[in-house]
């Protein structure tokens, strides 16, 4: 994948929040509460459950499916961000060597349990995040936090590093399509072009920045980021809380696995 091509991958997050599903049309307000009771439930749960993590897998499916999002896109970008769920557990299994089960004749130690916990939880936050963005936009959830109470220092600074994410791709851009244009093979890509263009790139970014500000002050900007269209919570809404909040207390505090597993087991006699 070239440059340009990581460059537009980015904001496809963005570009998916423009469907017309049933999902992109709720109030992003809503979205973001559910998805916030959705994290800390999850990760409410302690560092050895993992037959309990299951049935909220069926949040994140749903959400695929009636949002038309594509499945093989956000399991891209989970797996770009993997390696930091993979460094926090990978010593588990070395510092925690208790048995926790004999499977097939095989002990399997408490550690592999809570490094799969940490795994599974981190596939269910992560893909439940990409998924709001997915069907709100990351503005849409800035705006929502803002009109929810969060302090506007706070939602401003989350719009700012996100927009300008953008604005600090496109110098890059820019420079690496300049430094291609001069160089002939393997030219221009030692180290100390490297360094050079890094540094060439803080000097272009400082200065585009201090630029933009001034335009922002120049049009009034007095540190709120005021949105141009307003949501209001109606119905289903409502009945979208209503129902996640009632499925996440069935899931959370009732043992739907064990009591699926018995069930099995019972017909399997």
């Amino acid at each position: 994948m070239t440059f340009d091509e990581k460059y537009f991958d980015i904001g496809r997050l963005d570009r998916l929040s423009y469907g017309e599903t049933f999902v992109h049309r709720l109030d992003p307000r809503a979205k973001v509460i559910g998805t916030m009771l959705f994290l800390l439930t999850v990760v409410s749960f302690s560092k050895y459950e993992i037959a309990a993590l299951a049935p909220f897998f069926l949040y994140p499916m749903l959400l695929v499916t009636v949002g038309e999002i594509p499945v093989r896109f956000i399991i891209k970008k989970m797996i770009v961000v993997s390696p930091f769920a993979i460094f926090i557990g990978i010593f588990n299994p070395i510092l925690d060597t208790r048995t926790a089960a004999v499977i097939l004749g095989v002990s399997v130690s408490t550690g592999w349990v809570s490094f799969l916990s940490i795994l599974l939880k981190f596939t269910l936050t992560i893909s439940v995040a990409l998924l709001l963005i997915a069907t709100t936009s990351f503005s849409g959830v800035c705006h929502a936090l803002r009109r929810l109470g969060f302090p506007a220092l706070f939602v401003s600074q989350l719009l700012f590093l996100y927009r300008y994410l953008f604005v600090l791709m496109e110098e890059t851009m820019r420079i690496i399509r300049a430094r291609d244009m001069r160089s002939f093979g393997k030219r221009g890509t030692g180290l100390r072009v490297f360094v050079r263009l890094i540094g060439i790139l803080f000097l272009r970014t400082v200065d585009r920045a201090e630029r933009i500000y001034y335009a922002m002050l120049s049009r009034g900007f007095a540190g709120d980021m005021p949105a141009l269209k307003r949501s209001r919570m109606v119905l289903r809404d409502l009945a979208y809380l209503s129902v996640m909040i009632a499925c996440l207390w069935v899931f959370r505090f009732f043992p739907i696995t064990e009591g699926i597993g018995r069930r099995v087991q019972e017909l399997l006699r």
